[in-house]
């Protein structure tokens, strides 16, 4: 018979499992484990333990589990890192093609007769439909299944890019956008989502910190391909064209490359074995979304609407979307207008932002992958330095002021949704409360982005000073919301943090937690 210790004071606990647990002298439930490669009894007293769930969590050793998350790594990660920074390519490089032989005939303001103001709709006609379309394209992910259905997004938003092509006026600029957001909804919370059914809520930051980087970098690459296309005219078809284009034919070919290669869900994997893929899903929590679940539970999706953190968590992302996306939008614009550069150069000035958004996210989700931080106070930290930055760029000390702060809040901005995802993912339960809650945050959250572009209206050029105000005030409301969302989550993200501390700690000795966090129950603030 298993035994069931209490790693807090080594006391040990036969049979199945103690009536009630252990109290810590600082009131916490003390966390229990068990030894690796045993059969265990049923422990249905165990805070969080649903053994008809997680009966296979000791079936492998310590160093198995790894050997096993390293290869899980290397099937998932590498390629959404890819999509996710492709994706990210393709959303904003119209804000690379704004500045492309600007002054010229061949410009995209001039050969589509549009102006600047005009040109401001074109995130708004591309955030409409994509906010409309997010949440049911994720309750799509697992019908359809993550290879399929993010397979379907690529090659038709790829389609879209290439149509740019043919663009001749402001109206096909803005139909061609909206298409592009209706077909791109639900890449970005498809992928958390899929994370979700392979990883512990503990161990997601590292994950997501590792596509988001390569994302991140998206603006070095579409920085160095806008500066190589900037000036070209062949074919009939000036940089800019040719710009979208090339990015719409190597999107499909990654879509093609993504149906057939693309992991799906841990019960399907071929490259597992049968005791492994009963251990990856038995290590998840009992709120992780499971493939033997139904594909809609309505059930489970009037509860996630209920939920006020659903709502709260929405506003952060909308204060924040507001406060940041004019700046993200509109800085390649903003460094060109400071006057010390070409404009072909002003492209490559757009890849500090981006380095230094890598860096900070591979720093940080170092500290948070550690379990001793908690995960609410490392974005609160980022917005409070992005205001700081916003009150720079509205004094403007000098040019080389300006460029700093715009660097710093550039990289802030990005790196934020990489702290955000790990906290919202760990209070979310089941696979439509997961599909739902995720695409609802990443989805209505982005009204501000509709909104946040704007703010960057011609009449406040060339140094938007009114702009960054407005935008300051966004921000402070979202460290408020910040704030007011931890005071509802603060015991979910505590006991997250110290069950991951109690792995970290078991896997030295070959044991395993049986412990978890109960997101409806005594773990919900």
């Amino acid at each position: 018979m298993a035994v069931l210790r209490s790693n807090e004071d080594n006391h040990d606990y036969e049979g199945h499992g103690p009536a009630s647990l252990p109290i810590d002298d600082a009131g916490n439930e003390k966390i229990h484990v068990a030894a690796r490669n045993e059969t265990l009894p049923e422990y249905s007293n165990t805070h969080g333990y649903n053994p008809a769930l997680m009966s296979a969590r000791t079936t492998l050793s310590a160093d198995e589990e790894k050997k096993l998350l390293r290869r899980i790594d290397w099937h998932l990660i590498p390629l959404m890192a890819v999509i996710y920074c492709v994706k990210t390519i393709d959303a904003s490089n119209v804000s690379n093609a704004r500045i492309m032989d600007q002054g010229t005939n061949h410009s995209i303001l001039t050969e589509l007769h549009m102006t600047s103001d005009q040109y401001n709709f074109v995130t708004l006609a591309y955030y409409i439909p994509y906010i409309l379309a997010e949440a049911p394209s994720n309750l799509l992910v697992k019908k359809m299944k993550p290879s399929v259905w993010n397979a379907r997004i690529q090659i038709s938003w790829g389609v879209v890019l290439c149509c740019h092509a043919a663009l001749t006026n402001a109206t096909g600029l803005y139909v061609v956008r909206a298409f592009l957001g209706f077909f791109e909804a639900g890449l970005w919370p498809g992928l958390l989502l899929q994370l979700v059914y392979w990883y512990r809520p503990d161990e997601l930051a590292p994950r997501i910190v590792l596509v988001t980087i390569v994302g991140n970098f998206s603006s070095v690459f579409s920085g160095v391909l806008a500066f190589a296309f900037n000036g070209v005219t062949a074919r009939g078809l000036s940089g800019w064209k040719w710009l979208i284009l090339t990015e719409g034919i190597f999107t499909i070919l990654l879509g093609i490359f993504t149906y057939f290669f693309l992991a799906d869900f841990p019960a399907q994997a071929s490259w597992l074995s049968e005791k492994e893929k009963a251990f990856v899903q038995a290590r998840l929590p009992s709120n992780a979304p499971r493939d033997a679940e139904k594909n809609f539970d309505l059930h489970e999706f009037i509860q996630t609407l209920k939920d006020k953190r659903l709502w709260l968590f929405l506003l952060c992302w909308a204060f924040y979307t507001v406060g940041t996306t004019g700046l993200n939008f509109y800085q390649p614009t903003v460094i060109a207008n400071l006057g010390f550069t070409s404009i072909s150069q002003a492209q490559l000035l757009n890849i500090p932002p981006a380095v230094f958004s890598c860096l900070l996210t591979l720093l940080f989700g170092v500290f948070a992958d550690s379990g001793r931080i908690p995960q609410p106070l490392i974005p609160l930290g980022f917005m409070i330095v992005i205001e700081a930055c916003y009150v720079v760029l509205y004094t403007f000390p000098s040019t080389g002021g300006v460029y700093a702060a715009t660097v710093i809040a550039g990289g802030f901005s990005t790196a934020w949704y990489t702290m955000m995802w790990p906290w919202r993912v760990q209070t979310t339960q089941g696979a439509t409360g997961s599909a739902f809650a995720i695409a609802f945050a990443n989805s209505y959250g982005q009204i501000g982005g509709a909104v946040g572009s704007q703010l960057f209206n011609s009449r406040y050029a060339p140094r938007y000073t009114t702009s960054f105000g407005i935008a300051m005030g966004f921000i402070g409301m979202a460290i408020i919301m910040n704030i007011i969302t931890w005071s509802f989550t603060w015991r979910v993200d505590m006991e997250t943090r110290r069950i991951k501390r109690a792995r970290i700690a078991a896997a030295k000795r070959n044991e395993t937690v049986l412990d978890d966090v109960e997101i409806n129950g005594k773990g919900n603030a």
